[in-house]
């Protein structure tokens, strides 16, 4: 099957507002914490939300296959179209009953990021974009910010420590030392502020399909630029830069 951009944006936009709503019942309540083997935590709203997407997506796209952060893959490996799912990215944030969290909702064909949707729902702020069809912010065209140098910049990542990958945490020193903001804004809501214009730079040492996707189509549809730490344009290449198209040199020159 092929489905034109506008159809698909409004795809990704309806399944993201549909489970992040469910996971949004969820919210500021009592929900019990599970580990995952990855150390990273689940609740009973991030499946409930899964579940409603992928509910969602079966019946309006039946022939697509599907890959979510909770439970896997499923259809078709020969699928043209893949949907990707990532209920709350940010859950650290949820179960602490911060609102900065979000619903990522991406389809692709192969490596290609068609559409993609963030949807923060308790910030009730919807991000979306498709190819070609521009990123909107709650209706309203986004854009990247035109600020022109990292001594300006507002530089963001998810945790300034860099756990999983600590080598990586010299080059985020370097490039928060040289910012005039640095900021631990992070996971979707990080990615979102530059799409929108209200930060300049993105960062994550590490991030899996499910987190980067979605927000790669809106970063670049905005006027961005999104590549991995080593500076390929992929939205899968296990980490994750996003900046306004005026300083991306820059930032990749002090990450390196």
């Amino acid at each position: 099957m092929t489905w034109k951009a506008l159809e698909l944006l409004n795809a990704t936009e309806e399944v993201a507002r549909l489970a992040g709503q469910a996971a949004l019942e969820y919210f500021r309540t009592d929900v019990t914490v599970e580990t995952k083997g990855d150390g990273s935590p689940v609740t009973i709203a991030d499946r409930s939300a899964e579940r409603a997407a992928r509910e969602w997506i079966g019946k309006h796209f039946p022939g697509d296959a599907i890959v979510g952060e909770e439970f896997g893959e499923a259809g078709a490996a020969s699928s043209r179209h893949r949907w990707i799912i990532d209920p709350i990215d940010g859950t650290k944030s949820f179960v602490r009953s911060v609102p900065l969290w979000g619903t990522l909702i991406a389809v692709c064909d192969g490596e290609t990021v068609l559409a993609g949707a963030a949807f923060f729902p308790a910030l009730d702020e919807m991000l979306v974009a498709a190819v070609g069809e521009g990123c909107w912010h709650n209706g309203v065209r986004a854009r990247v910010s035109v600020v022109e140098s990292i001594g300006k910049a507002a530089v963001l990542t998810t945790d300034e420590r860099f756990r999983a990958l600590p080598e990586r945490r010299a080059a985020w020193e370097r490039l928060a030392a040289a910012a005039a903001i640095a900021r631990s804004w992070g996971d979707c809501y990080g990615y979102m502020l530059v799409a929108t214009g209200r930060a300049d730079v993105m960062v994550d040492g590490v991030a899996a399909s499910w987190d980067t996707a979605a927000v790669q189509r809106c970063v670049v549809e905005a006027g961005g630029v999104f590549t991995d730490w080593n500076g390929a344009a992929t939205a899968f290449g296990g980490s994750a830069v996003a900046t306004n198209a005026r300083v991306a040199i820059e930032t990749r020159g002090l990450l390196r």
